[in-house]
């Protein structure tokens, strides 16, 4: 089965959470790979969010009790497009085929779609 997930969110309203929560909003959100790659501006940080947010929803169950954020961890591959990878357990529960996903943000709005291919 394929499915697409996109999500965007304000970049006003990460760099919100991360004056009001500091280093905590960073600790639910990235794991520290993610934190030491991404370059902290809240446009990248913001991106991350909505990669995530559209990563859960290709997977079905959005971000709750199935699937955190720190479950979903994103990279750059060689050629620096994003892809990401799954915590153990989230992988057990999600048995993906295929993935890709694309992030981007411009006029105060970070956006992202995944498509995910699972049996």
């Amino acid at each position: 089965m394929i499915r697409v997930g996109t999500d965007i969110v304000s970049i006003e309203r990460i760099e919100g959470s991360i004056r009001r929560f500091g280093k905590r909003f960073y600790a639910r959100l990235l794991s520290e790979e993610e934190s030491a790659l991404l370059n902290s501006t809240p446009s990248s940080i913001a991106g991350y969010w909505a990669a995530k947010e559209a990563i859960s929803k290709a997977l079905g169950c959005g971000i709750g009790s199935s699937l955190s954020f720190v479950d979903i961890h994103i990279y750059k591959e060689s050629s620096g497009a994003p892809a990401f990878t799954l915590s153990e357990e989230a992988r057990k529960r999600f048995d993906i085929v295929s993935s890709s996903i694309s992030i981007s943000h411009d006029g105060g709005f970070a956006i992202a779609v995944a498509i995910i291919e699972t049996r």
